[in-house]
């Protein structure tokens, strides 16, 4: 028998084109499916002939009796279909009868009954023949009773449908009866109570379930950082111990697992970012180190992925107060677990801004900055100020200003000052100051060797020719990025920056985050663009004036000032002296109390202001600042005497003239006006500098000793200079240097010598020789005693 042929026709070409390739594949393989059913019916035909016919040469079956036989002409009707039947036997070969009977001998071939020797194409009529067929099922006595069958759900697979069952068990009555004797033993064994544990057994069995944790922690990573290539699965596996369901170990063991693998991916992490592979890389074929490299590759990305997402999930179960339905870990758990969630996010910001998925940590990062929890909060701060101080190129630290620019202005501007304050780390010293600037970063032309020819001799182009062929090798061996590049990159950060800045002075004046605005403008002065400084010195100065502003806002405003008027703003023709006199009569408003940390910003304000712009400053503005600045040393804390005495030294310096303010003659006319608040018109040169002399009592020994140095001078040589760690110190150092913010003093006090016992000064010995002979006299001479007498005194002092 042939097997069928598939009619259906092939695709033409237009075809092919219109349709997906989805689609022809799921057409390829239905076609390959049907293929394959119709080569397993053929096979199973041709079983089954081969079967029909051998039972018909081995045996000729009996037909049974029917009923219907008594009709004559029936009976000849079915003969003549059994002689039809045969046919095919008649028409066999000798040869082929004696294979299909050896075949028939083989225990191989299914048994098939005579019945089934039609032929198999032969379309089976409803009902026919349904008496013989029932006829020849063999009999069966029932002997066990018949089995009740549960029907299950049916299983589907290439061939179809199967249909699965299941036997009912049949209960015994003496086995109910033992089920019931078992059930009263097990009630008894139950009444008896469990042995609780107690608190000291608790806590044993709990460090024993930590320790194994930890040792399965310690060999997982062990094997990981081991071969990193051959175990890359075991990530999975120790990720998986952040489910852990155990009550006693779970929040340790999570701990644990969070702060192993973020060391983990710290160390196994390639220093460059892994890329999707492309359709055409994928189909090509590549050696088994490259297969496994990528195989390492990929499963470290999906691994770190799945960790990340482990780690926000965690921080947003905490901080949606959500409580799992295990009730595994407790609400007041959630912290815990979420701090050491956030700390290694920001361990990892740091240590792979290189790597994938950076962004992502950077927008889980941000809006914890501004946390109500503080701990959090200082943690992502101290996170993104590492991250901007070890950033060279600048794509991190871009990356982070975007963000917190976005997410200021979405939360209109009321955010932590921290989160500003973090824009001082920035390493941005140069930016572009125009587009079309040719010369940044001019790209090293090499002569060509015609150039050489007209201008070098022989010997020189050989020369040039090795200096050239080193060039080029320190250029590839460099390997840094252009700093073409860099400044672009910090050109668009610092633009971001300053947006962000103006947007807070034009908006929110009376923010909290003026004093980071201030702050990061006199830092980041010197880069704006000349156009906005006459803007941005009005809105400085209107600030001041408002009366709104702390102290040290203030002082930020007059800092910002002049570091812009110190920069390009020296071009500009603009008079920054209501800014002198600003500061001229706030400096009295520091002390040793609160404003003390206000020193710094004033220590700033005048290396700008007068060391800085030394031409643009007369004589009698310096003499008033050194008088009120010797003043100012008398009433704050010694660190801060320390810097403006440092500070006054330096003016002299400048100076020289100033050194009238150590005589008492007066120079000129008039009379010191020590309370106005015009430095150019208070006589500053008719006065002179008598704190020093109560400085120089003073306490501490390094104030003590610049105050002799200023007596003197000020001198760079001789027994009264300074030594160089003093002298060579700018007065902001010295000012943090001397510090006693960590409640000791500075230098250290000398402890007092151990003196041995015999060496005991005795009572005597701490009084004067004098007195000591004078106090012996009295003591040896011999004591008269007299009769008191009182009534004579009294007597005489009645009578008075």
């Amino acid at each position: 028998m042939k097997a069928r042929r598939n009619k259906k026709q092939i695709p033409s070409f237009r075809k092919l084109l219109k349709t997906s390739k989805v689609k022809l594949e799921n057409k390829l393989k239905n076609k390959q499916f049907k293929q394959q059913s119709t080569l397993k019916k053929y096979r199973k035909e041709q079983r089954k002939l081969r079967q029909a016919v051998k039972d018909a040469v081995s045996k000729k079956p009996i037909p049974l009796e029917d009923p219907r036989e008594k009709q004559p002409g029936k009976r000849i009707e079915r003969e003549e279909e059994e002689e039809e039947e045969a046919l095919p036997l008649d028409m066999m070969d000798e040869d082929d009868l004696q294979l299909m009977r050896d075949l028939g001998q083989r225990a191989s071939f299914l048994t098939r009954d005579l019945s089934s020797s039609e032929p198999v194409h032969v379309k089976k009529r409803k009902h026919e023949r349904i008496i013989e067929k029932y006829e020849k099922i063999p009999r069966t006595l029932q002997t066990a009773p018949e089995k009740e069958l549960i029907h299950l759900l049916p299983i589907k697979d290439k061939s179809g449908i199967i249909p699965q069952t299941r036997e009912k068990p049949v209960t015994d009555n003496n086995q109910d009866e033992e089920d019931e004797e078992d059930l009263e033993l097990e009630e008894e064994i139950i009444e008896d109570p469990i042995r609780e544990l107690t608190l000291e057994e608790h806590l044993i069995e709990r460090r024993k379930k930590l320790q194994e944790k930890k040792m399965h922690i310690a060999a997982l990573a062990s094997a990981i950082l081991s071969d990193p290539e051959s175990n890359i699965k075991k990530l999975k596996e120790l990720r998986s111990m952040l489910m852990e369901q155990d009550p006693d170990v779970a929040v340790t063991v999570r701990k644990l697992v969070i702060v192993s693998l973020m060391e983990l991916f710290k160390d196994i992490t390639p220093s460059y970012k892994i890329r999707p592979l492309t359709e055409a890389e994928k189909s090509t074929k590549i050696r088994k180190e490259t297969q496994k490299l990528r195989e390492f590759e990929e499963g470290l990305v999906s691994q770190y992925k799945f960790y990340l997402e482990n780690l926000e999930q965690m921080i947003k179960d905490w901080k949606q107060r959500k409580l799992k339905k295990s009730n595994v870990v407790s609400l007041k758990a959630y912290k815990g677990l979420a701090e050491v969630a956030v700390k290694s996010l920001c361990e990892l910001l740091v240590a792979l801004s290189h790597f994938n998925f950076h962004n992502n940590i950077i927008v889980l990062i941000v809006p914890l900055m501004n946390d109500v929890s503080k701990s959090i909060s200082e943690m992502c701060c101290e996170a993104v100020k590492k991250l901007f101080k070890q950033d060279k190129l600048g794509q991190a630290s871009l990356g982070v200003i975007k963000v917190i620019s976005g997410f200021v202005k979405g939360r209109n501007y009321e955010v932590r000052p921290e989160m500003l304050k973090t824009f001082l780390c920035l390493r941005i010293k140069e930016v572009e100051v125009k587009k079309d600037t040719e010369d940044i970063n001019k790209p090293k032309k090499f002569m060509t060797f015609k150039e050489k020819r007209k201008t070098l001799s022989r010997m020189q182009r050989k020369w040039k020719k090795a200096e050239e062929k080193l060039e080029r090798e320190l250029l590839e061996a460099e390997a840094s990025e252009s700093t073409e590049k860099k400044l672009k990159l910090h050109t668009e950060t610092l633009n971001i920056v300053f947006v962000t800045y103006f947007r807070i002075l034009k908006k929110a004046q009376r923010s909290p985050l003026l004093p980071a605005v201030l702050e990061g403008l006199a830092k980041f002065a010197h880069l704006i663009n000349v156009e906005f400084f006459d803007d941005l010195l009005v809105v400085l100065h209107t600030l001041i004036e408002s009366g709104d502003l702390s102290y040290q806002e203030s002082l930020h405003c007059v800092q910002t000032a002049f570091h812009i008027l110190s920069g390009q703003g020296d071009v500009l023709n603009i008079d920054p002296m209501k800014f002198y006199t600003h500061l001229y009569k706030t400096l009295f408003k520091l002390h040793a109390g609160a404003t003390n940390e206000g020193v710094e910003i004033v220590l700033q304000c005048l290396d700008v202001m007068l060391t800085k712009r030394r031409k643009q400053v007369s004589q009698q503005r310096a003499l008033a600042f050194i008088k009120r600045l010797c003043t100012l040393a008398l009433h704050v804390l010694p660190n801060a005497s320390i810097g403006i005495l440092a500070t006054n030294r330096i003016l002299m310096h400048t100076f020289p003239k100033t050194d009238l303010l150590l005589d008492n003659e007066s120079q000129g006319s008039g009379v010191f006006l020590p309370e106005l608040d015009e430095p150019e018109y208070c006589n500053a040169q008719n006065t002179a500098l008598w704190e020093l002399h109560a400085l120089r009592r003073h306490y501490h020994p390094i104030v003590q000793r610049f105050a002799a140095h200023l007596i003197a001078g000020a001198p760079s040589e001789g027994s009264e200079a300074l030594k160089p760690e003093l002298s060579r110190r700018s007065a902001t150092e010295l000012f943090e240097t001397y510090s006693m913010a960590a409640m000791t003093f500075s230098p250290p006090v000398q402890s007092s010598s151990s003196k041995r016992k015999d060496e005991v000064l005795q009572g005597d010995a701490f009084l004067n020789e004098d007195l000591n002979q004078l106090i012996k006299r009295h003591c040896s001479e011999v004591a008269t005693h007299l009769p008191l007498d009182f009534s004579r005194y009294s007597t005489t002092s009645l009578q008075r």
